[in-house]
């Protein structure tokens, strides 16, 4: 199926790893032209390296701390001087240190906002005025399932990615009559680093190994498995192309069915 988006200008963030490097990856295949950022600019030129060898894509690379004042507006600019006006923001960010919420300070909740809630909104921000000139634009926000069932340990991320899902709700009003469309993407429990890194924190705590917390999440889950990052990733492609245009402001879980709610 051709989504529409050959050539079109593609930003994915946190693309050197795990959902952003497989929304990268995706969208590559597409024939989007493609930056991509994280933090270390060592591990976007391997991810670079290999998304070439996967699609023959050569994606350009921005590496850049976007919890840093200034850093997304001015990422933004070098995308659009160097590869045009974005036309596909693809917002991914870090999570934030997991814990009950008694083991954080207000310096750890300020340095994650910082991250998992501003940067995704001063993206945005730089993006959308080019959008609105071309009347077109796709911006998908990766979150989490925490956003519609909140996971214990998990407070900071709950709270701010709850936030940035009013964000997105909210300005896809404002925005869809320049057809723009604003979405998010929650998944489950999914094989990344991240998710290693949770079952660590959690099996310490509990005294048992991560191979148990795996256990864990499995059987929590209808599908009986963990999801593969490419599942995302194919649904982020098909929200940033032109057959998606009448889906906006919608919040839409990739959990193999963990979620138990009905909407």
């Amino acid at each position: 199926m051709d989504l529409g988006i050959k050539g079109k200008v593609a930003l994915v963030t946190g693309a050197s790893a795990g959902l952003g490097f497989a929304a990268a990856m995706a969208l590559a295949d597409e024939g989007v032209k493609l930056a991509i950022n994280s933090r270390s600019e060592e591990n976007l030129k391997k991810a670079a390296a290999e998304i070439k060898k996967r699609t023959g894509a050569v994606p350009a690379i921005y590496p850049g701390d976007l919890a840093i004042a200034g850093k997304a507006e001015e990422i933004v600019n070098k995308v659009s001087a160097e590869l045009g006006a974005v036309d596909i923001l693809v917002a991914n960010a870090g999570g934030p240190p997991a814990g009950p919420f008694m083991n954080h300070s207000k310096e750890v909740w300020q340095k994650a906002a910082e991250l998992t809630l501003f940067s995704s909104m001063n993206l945005t921000r730089a993006v959308i005025p080019g959008m609105v000139e071309k009347e077109w634009g796709r911006v998908v926000f990766i979150t989490s399932i925490a956003v519609k069932q909140p996971v214990d340990g998990l407070i900071i991320s709950n709270t701010l990615r709850a936030g940035l899902t009013g964000f997105a709700k909210t300005i896809s009003n404002e925005y869809a009559r320049f057809g723009l469309t604003i979405n998010t993407v929650c998944p489950g429990y999914t094989k990344t680093e991240r998710l290693q890194e949770l079952a660590d924190v959690k099996s310490k705590a509990l005294g048992s190994s991560p191979a148990d917390i795996y256990n864990d999440w499995i059987a929590t889950t209808p599908a009986g498995r963990l999801g593969d990052p490419n599942e995302l990733a194919a649904l982020i492609a098909f929200l940033s192309s032109q057959k998606a245009a009448f889906i906006t402001g919608s919040s839409i879980a990739v959990d193999g069915g963990s979620y138990k709610g009905l909407l």
